[in-house]
């Protein structure tokens, strides 16, 4: 798993490329808790390149929700295709994360 961060005004985007699981899951929720460190509350995780997603990657997202609520920031999750996408909908978290299709969606939800 690769992820690659860059901005879009105060928005953070992480990209990330390949598979999320129990061994690399705890690389983004490590990254995202640099970011709130960081005074970056606003955060979107771009899916488009992750083509597997496991219960740990799922949970590190419920909790990096649940940081950035904390701190009045939000969670903005894009590009979610495949067998992601079935986790996400067998898993009913479809309505607990704001999901969009595309990234100028996402940005202009924070506003």
């Amino acid at each position: 798993m690769d992820i690659q961060t860059r901005t879009n005004g105060d928005i953070i985007i992480l990209d990330i490329n390949g598979e999320i699981d129990l061994y690399n899951a705890p690389e983004i929720k490590k990254n995202i808790k640099t970011q709130i460190d960081n005074g970056k509350h606003n955060i979107i995780v771009n899916l488009d390149k992750v083509s597997y997603i496991d219960s740990s990657g799922i949970g590190v997202l419920i909790s990096s929700l649940s940081q950035l609520k904390k701190v009045g920031g939000g969670l903005k999750i894009i590009n979610v295709y495949a067998s992601v996408k079935k986790v996400f909908e067998l898993t009913k978290l479809t309505s607990f994360f704001d999901i969009y299709e595309n990234e100028q969606d996402a940005v202009q939800s924070f506003s």
